[in-house]
C-alpha cells in the first residue's frame, strides 16, 4: 500500500487529504489501531526520526512526546530517582523498563504541554511502557514494534480507537525532500547531519571541561532541536530535555520560555510541591494544572477566590518568590543547546538563572566575543558547533 486516505488535513475544511509515496513504493508503516490524522502523522514521523537518532547517538532506548510538530519532551532510558518517579506520577508502577523510563521522562518534563501528545519510541513497545501510555491522555504512538501483551493494553485505550502505528525501522527515505506551499514546490536535501561528540570539540570559553554526562545532555538537546520548530532552545539535564522553547521569533524569548519550563521542572521537585495535600478524587491532569498554578504567580488569585477547595484537602501555604528563588539557586550543571547563534549575551544571563553550565550553539554572531565573555564570567563551558539546526 503506497497511499493512505485521511479524514482531513490540518483542519476539517481541508479536504481531500492523504499520505502517499510519490515513488510508488509501499508506505513504511502499518496502522494497527485507530485512524491517525494529518497532524498525527506529522508528529509521528518527526518524533520517530528524533528517537531513532537519540538511540543511535547514545545507545540507549529513547522516547519523545510530540505536540503540534514540536517535542514537548525527549529523553533516553536512564533510571528514575524516587523524586522524579513521583513528579512523573509513575511511583506506583514499581521498576520500569529502560524504554518506560525514557517515556516517563519525556512525558514528565512538561506535563502541561504533553497532554494529548503523540508518542514516538525507539524500541519495541513493552508492557512496562504500555502501562504508562494507557493511563495518560494521548493521541497515539509510533514504534518499530509492540509486544503482544503491550499491544492489547494499548488497544484498550479510547474504546479501541487509540492510534497505534508500526514503522519499518529499516526504511531509508530519499535524500531529497519536497513540499508545497501556495502551490509552489520546495525541494531540499534532507538534514542528515549526525549529532555526535565531534560537534562539541570546539570549546571557545576559558572553561574547557565538558564531562561525558554533560556531552550526552548536549547531544540530547541538539537532536531535540533538529526536530523542533525554529527558533528553538533546549535545556537538558540527567538524560532528558527539561525545557524546550519552540517557534519563537526572538532568540531570547526561546531562552526565556525554555528556561521557565526548566524552572518548573525543578520547582516540582521541591518538598513544598511534592507534599501538596491533593484530594483523593483528583486525577493526574487536574493535579498538573493545580501544580502549574501553585508554582505560578496566579496562585494568590486562586487563594483569594477560594478555588483551592476543589483540589486540595486543606489550603496550602503560598510558595513565595523568595522560596522559589532559593530552591532554583540549587540548580546546576544544566546543558543548553540552541539551533542558531546567540546574538546577545542576554541569553546567557537568562540561562544562568536556570543553572546552565554547558552550552552548544553554532557561533558566528558579530557579538560572539560578548557572549563568550558572559560565559566566562559564570565559569560556563561553551562549544561552537558551526552547524545551524533550523527546522520548518
Amino acid at each position: 500500500m503506497n497511499e493512505l486516505e485521511l479524514k482531513y488535513g490540518c483542519n476539517p475544511n481541508q479536504k481531500p487529504s492523504r499520505i502517499f509515496m510519490a515513488n510508488g513504493q509501499d508506505l513504511p508503516i502499518q496502522v494497527l489501531s485507530g485512524k491517525p490524522g494529518y497532524i498525527n502523522f506529522l508528529d509521528a514521523f518527526n518524533g520517530w526520526q528524533l528517537v531513532k537518532e537519540l538511540k543511535e547517538a547514545t545507545g540507549l532506548p529513547a522516547a519523545t512526546s510530540f505536540k503540534h510538530v514540536s517535542p514537548a519532551g525527549a529523553a533516553v532510558g536512564l533510571p528514575l530517582t524516587e523524586t522524579l518517579a513521583k513528579i512523573y506520577w509513575v511511583d506506583d508502577l514499581g521498576e520500569l523498563s529502560p524504554l518506560a523510563s525514557a517515556y516517563a521522562r519525556a512525558r514528565g518534563a512538561d506535563r502541561m504541554s504533553s497532554f494529548g501528545d503523540f508518542i514516538a519510541l525507539s524500541d519495541v513497545c513493552d508492557v512496562s511502557t504500555a502501562k504508562i501510555i494507557k493511563r495518560e491522555v494521548s493521541d497515539g504512538v509510533i514504534a518499530p514494534g509492540y509486544e503482544p501483551e503491550a499491544l492489547e493494553i494499548l488497544k484498550q485505550k479510547k474504546k479501541g480507537n487509540y492510534n497505534i502505528i508500526q514503522i519499518d525501522e529499516s526504511y531509508v527515505p530519499e535524500r531529497v525532500e519536497t513540499k508545497q506551499v501556495y502551490g509552489i514546490s520546495f525541494e531540499q536535501g534532507r538534514n542528515e547531519l549526525p549529532i555526535n561528540n565531534e560537534l562539541l570539540a570546539n570549546v571557545v570559553t576559558a572553561n574547557k571541561d565538558i564531562p561525558e554526562s554533560a556531552k550526552i545532555d548536549l547531544i540530547i538537546s541538539l537532536i531535540t532541536l533538529k526536530y523542533t520548530q525554529s527558533n528553538s532552545v533546549c535545556y537538558a539535564k540527567g538524560g532528558q530535555a527539561i525545557g524546550i522553547g519552540a517557534g519563537q521569533q526572538s532568540r531570547v524569548h526561546c531562552t526565556r520560555l525554555a528556561g521557565q519550563k526548566a524552572d518548573n521542572w525543578l520547582l516540582r521537585q521541591c518538598p513544598k510541591v511534592l507534599n501538596l495535600p491533593f484530594l483523593d478524587t483528583i486525577g493526574r491532569a487536574d493535579r498538573d494544572n493545580a501544580i502549574d498554578n501553585y508554582i505560578g504567580d496566579e496562585y494568590m488569585d486562586v487563594l483569594a477566590e477560594g478555588a483551592w477547595q476543589r483540589v486540595f484537602k486543606e489550603k496550602p501555604e503560598v510558595f513565595t518568590a523568595e522560596e522559589k528563588r532559593a530552591w532554583l539557586d540549587q540548580m546546576e550543571d544544566v546543558a543548553l543547546g540552541s539551533d542558531a547563534f546567540f546574538p546577545f549575551s542576554d541569553n546567557i544571563e537568562r540561562a544562568k538563572k536556570s543553572g546552565v553550565k554547558y552550552i552548544a550553539q553554532p557561533g558566528g554572531s558579530i557579538r560572539d566575543d560578548a557572549v563568550i565573555e558572559c560565559c566566562d564570567k559564570y565559569g560556563m563551558a561553551m562549544a561552537f558547533t558551526g552547524i545551524r539546526l533550523f527546522h520548518h
